[in-house]
């Protein structure tokens, strides 16, 4: 095994050995805006007690020039990614002078140069183990301590750090910042950003506490921020949270910068949060963007007490900051904010994101068993989120919302600045709500899949008093409400009434009125999936868009796709019901789901005749709604996008796209042809073989910013010719120079149009590459080739015969592949299924 990647067993050896007291870590970034010169000078000066003679220090830089040992020069013994340290004392102090290497796939230092001004920007992002790839340093979580950061950087560069500045020295063309020391933080959570970045300040103050606020982006997208926005929504945050934890906000600053070629959505970094700038919108955004911004927002806040104040032990425990980071960021979102209807996303983004991932085969507990790294690098899924949250949604609905919470200021209390594990959590919610946890910690959090729960008719059709039952697989303990639908008066399904219930077994009676539509898990309290019973599945398909309210519409969306996924409902019935009902949606979140939701049926779902006959039919459903949809409205939008990506794979309506961007034909009536949509049409365009290299060429002349390149190299990329091809597959396999967005991009046009009869000579290929793919390249960029680049192919032969072959390759690479093959055979299930 490499020596990158650290094992559990190894850093639990470590941190039992040595504590450390502080770090100061210097950087020289004088040099990044020579785009020739590849590093960057890093001294590092740790702090340690020890009860070993020797430890290693871990670093993944270019270089290690000098090693000095309590004030003693030693031999350097650098293997590339850990510095061996002998003849320790009890109290040492070592200082590491090295080089380290700048990014361009988002990991460690990464480095940016805008086209739009030719300015270069910096950002760190270091989770999980990526902050050895700037500075040595003891690369694990349970090693906290203060840090002293100190930049050397361009005279004139707003730098910052997690910490205010304590000193800047400026020369006439430099300038040397000294923050002030942190709280003891993770190394993972440390953070550097530098450049022209466009500030806006603002502060938020609660009694004795004033926190200074920042709003930051690249100079160039300074136009596009909507920064009052932004610190409305974290001004909302912190009051939600000052509230609900009673521990003051401990970080000092709260600075938030967006960022270019981001690999996340966003980082909880203290003091210094970095966002993807997707976020800063270039042009118009339906109202799931801004909630989902809202989101992303409120959960890196909860951060700075679910992980930050007090962090995992080790990677097992991911769920201990991220789950209740999803479920606070939904929470906070809904209650303190505009977009009340964040457990509507939530319902049907995120908890998608969980069903689909808890179905796989590597599907794995909440608490999960992370032996290292790559395995801690490949967590951060489905399951450590979106299904930890909704796993708390349903313990707060078990243990009651103020229990909950005293547990939570409990844990905060008594862990400040220290490492936790599931245990100290369940002690303090037990202590509170007077439950023992245990068994339900068993059944939520150490198990893997989920329930499935349908309602069911039993003897006495409509009685009261026995005349249904909850049947449920795979048996978990439900607190849950079953939710009575009825038409009104207007002809509008309303809730009639709400029945709480505990479900506990494989089939649970119930009394019920028997009403149109019987929704299980009404409000969406528990985590299961939900299957509609024949009478209303009968009363969806006709009324769904009768039912008021958008959360218990988004649970019969969220029903009807479960079903779809899972080959019990037929996806041409999907699709009729998407097609009605989908353009009279007006909540953008489920609307787009819909939407992206029935793409997705008609690429993978259906059987070859039908695929071909819906491709054309859904385009022409999106066409229709787009011109038809309100003026200037999110659901407008949506449609646009939609139609966009419909006709990458039919070209019957290229001639009238192709006299929208052409500016011969008028777009509907208030849609904004912004840069980014008029690139989503020219790559649909480009796909279908009716826009060549000019033409895309010319759009770049009116976008030639850094999305415009992004999305022009994606375009030419998606062109249907069989050199192109040939070049893409190319590049995206052996052109290291090729940053994270613009892989993303090569992959993608790669892919598009789904033209098989091009791509198809590459799957042998691709299998005899993987095992190079992930021994030459970082983990980020090599997991983007596995997943990206896996063929769709009619049957599992070829990565089952790999699998068999390598058996002994890397486990997670053996992961992504299983869970490549299971999205394929799903595919291939389903279809068969179809009638």
């Amino acid at each position: 095994m490499s020596t990158a990647n650290l094992t559990r067993a190894e850093t639990a050896a470590r941190a039992a050995a040595v504590t450390v007291r502080s770090y100061r870590v210097e950087l020289d970034v004088t040099s990044a805006t020579d785009q020739s010169e590849p590093g960057f000078g890093s001294v590092t000066t740790v702090e340690f007690d020890a009860t070993t003679g020797e430890t290693w220090l871990d670093f993944l830089g270019g270089t290690v020039e000098s090693v000095t040992v309590n004030g003693a020069s030693v031999d350097v013994r650098y293997d590339g990614a850990r510095i061996a340290l002998r003849r320790l004392a009890e109290s040492n102090t070592v200082v590491v002078r090295g080089t380290g290497r700048y990014s361009r796939s988002g990991e460690g230092l990464h480095r940016f140069r805008d086209p739009a001004d030719g300015r270069t920007y910096l950002y760190t992002q270091y989770e999980p183990s990526d902050a050895r790839r700037v500075f040595a340093c003891f690369e694990q979580p349970n090693m906290k301590a203060p840090f002293t950061f100190v930049v050397t950087a361009p005279a004139g560069w707003e730098v910052i750090s997690n910490q205010s500045v304590a000193t800047r020295d400026v020369t006439d063309d430099r300038q040397v910042v000294e923050f002030a020391p942190t709280l003891p933080i993770s190394t993972y959570i440390t953070a550097v950003a530098a450049g022209p970045y466009h500030r806006v300040d603002s502060s938020w103050t609660r009694g004795d506490l004033t926190v200074p606020l920042g709003v930051l982006c690249r100079a160039s997208l300074a136009p596009h921020l909507d920064a009052d926005t932004i610190l409305e929504v974290t001004r909302q945050g912190l009051g939600f949270f000052a509230d609900n934890f009673e521990f003051p906000y401990p970080w000092g600053k709260y600075d938030q910068v967006f960022v270019p070629e981001y690999n996340l959505g966003a980082m909880e970094n203290p003091g210094l949060v970095t966002f993807t700038e997707a976020y800063v919108f270039r042009g118009a955004a339906t109202d799931a963007q801004y909630e989902a911004r809202a989101n992303t927002i409120l959960h890196e806040m909860a951060h700075m007490w679910f992980g930050d104040l007090v962090t995992m032990q080790w990677w097992d425990d991911l769920w201990l900051k991220e789950s209740f980071a999803d479920y606070m960021g939904a929470l906070a979102s809904a209650e303190v904010t505009e977009w009340t209807d964040a457990w509507v996303a939530f319902a049907n983004r995120r908890k998608a994101w969980a069903y689909s991932q808890d179905q796989l085969p590597t599907t794995h507990p909440i608490v999960a068993d992370i032996v290292d790294l790559e395995a801690a690098k490949l967590n951060f899924d489905g399951i450590t989120y979106a299904k930890g949250a909704s796993v708390l949604k349903q313990l707060v609905a078990y243990v009651g919302r103020e229990a909950f919470f005293e547990g939570a200021r409990r844990y905060f209390r008594a862990h400040a600045y220290g490492n936790t594990t599931l245990d100290d959590l369940l002690r303090e919610l037990s202590a509170t709500s007077g439950r023992d946890l245990d068994a339900w910690a068993q059944a939520w959090l150490q198990t893997t899949g989920m329930s499935t729960l349908t309602l069911e008719r039993t003897r006495g059709k409509g009685r009261k008093g026995g005349g249904h039952q909850v049947v449920q697989t795979d048996p978990r303990p439900h607190t849950l409400s079953i939710g009575l639908y009825d038409f009104d008066d207007a002809g509008s399904l309303v809730l009639t009434e709400r029945i709480t219930v505990d479900i506990t077994s494989a089939r649970t009676p119930v009394e019920l009125n028997e009403t149109p539509l019987m929704l299980l898990n009404d409000d969406d309290q528990t985590y299961a999936k939900v299957r509609l019973g024949g009478f209303s599945v009968r009363t969806v398909e006709e009324s769904l868009d009768r039912i008021v309210d958008p959360l218990a519409r988004g649970l019969v969306w969220s029903a009807l796709w479960n079903s779809t996924r899972d080959g019990e409902l037929d996806p041409r019935r999907y699709l009729e019901v998407a097609r009605r009902f989908a353009p009279t949606e007006p909540n953008t979140a489920l609307l787009t789901a819909a939407t992206t939701n029935a793409a997705f049926t008609v690429g993978h779902y259906l059987r070859k005749s039908d695929r071909i006959r819906w491709r054309g039919e859904w385009l022409e459903t999106c066409w229709a709604t787009l011109w038809s949809a309100e003026a200037g409205s999110g659901s407008q939008l949506v449609w646009a996008r939609a139609t966009a990506s419909a006709a990458a794979l039919d070209d019957s309506r290229s001639a009238d796209i192709r006299a929208l961007l052409d500016g011969t034909a008028p777009a509907p009536d208030g849609l904004a042809l912004d840069p980014d949509l008029r690139w989503s049409l020219w790559t649909a365009l480009a796909a279908t073989g009716h826009a060549g290299e000019a033409e895309l060429d010319a759009e770049l002349t009116r976008d030639d910013t850094a999305s415009g390149r992004t999305a022009r190299l994606r375009a030419l990329a998606a062109r249907p010719d069989e050199a192109v091809k040939a070049w893409a597959w190319e590049s995206a396999l052996t052109d290291t120079t090729l940053t994270n967005d613009h892989l993303d991009a090569m992959i993608g046009g790669f892919r598009a149009g789904e033209r098989r009869d091009l791509i198809a000579r590459y799957d042998s290929a691709y299998f005899a590459a993987l095992t190079n793919i992930w021994s030459g390249r970082s983990i980020e960029i090599a997991r983007r080739l596995v997943v990206g680049l896996f063929p769709a192919k009619d049957s599992t032969e070829a990565v089952d015969k790999w699998l068999d072959a390598n058996e002994k390759a890397p486990a997670a690479l053996r992961r992504l592949v299983v869970e490549q093959r299971d999205h394929l055979e799903r595919d291939l299930r389903v279809r068969s299924r179809a009638r």
